[in-house]
């Protein structure tokens, strides 16, 4: 059976890492991580626990894995969490200032990230 999927991917000059993860039979979800610099910024997770019996349950459960990870990643890139990654700056007298935090410097990407960006946004980059 499929342990999982990673994937590093940048946005908006940021990188961000993606992780799905299936628990297993005694506990038959699947969850979805999205995560920036440590910090879990979203997840998703879904029960397969109607299917458990199913012909061929570990075929579907990688289908259902591999959609919900780009799904997420989809997501993302489509700009559904900016309002939480990228908050508005506002200055203020009062408030202290807080250092801000350096762009993740570009990072070789391997083909299959390649691919897998180009599938989820249709670009070329």
């Amino acid at each position: 059976m499929i342990v999982g999927f990673n994937h590093n991917i940048g946005y908006k000059g940021v990188l961000f890492h993606v992780q799905t993860e299936d628990s297993g039979l005694a506990n038959p979800h699947i969850i979805t991580l999205l995560y920036r610099g440590g910090t879990i910024l979203a997840s998703a997770k879904t029960s397969y626990a109607d299917i458990i019996k199913a012909d061929q349950l570990e075929v579907v459960v990688e289908s259902i894995m591999k959609e919900q990870h780009k799904k997420m990643m989809r997501r993302l890139k489509g700009g559904e969490f900016d309002e939480r990654i990228f908050p508005p700056q506002t200055t203020s007298l009062s408030s202290a200032a807080t250092p801000d935090v350096p762009p993740v410097p570009p990072v070789k990407r391997s083909l299959d990230e390649v691919i897998l960006d180009y599938l989820i946004t249709g670009e070329e980059k």
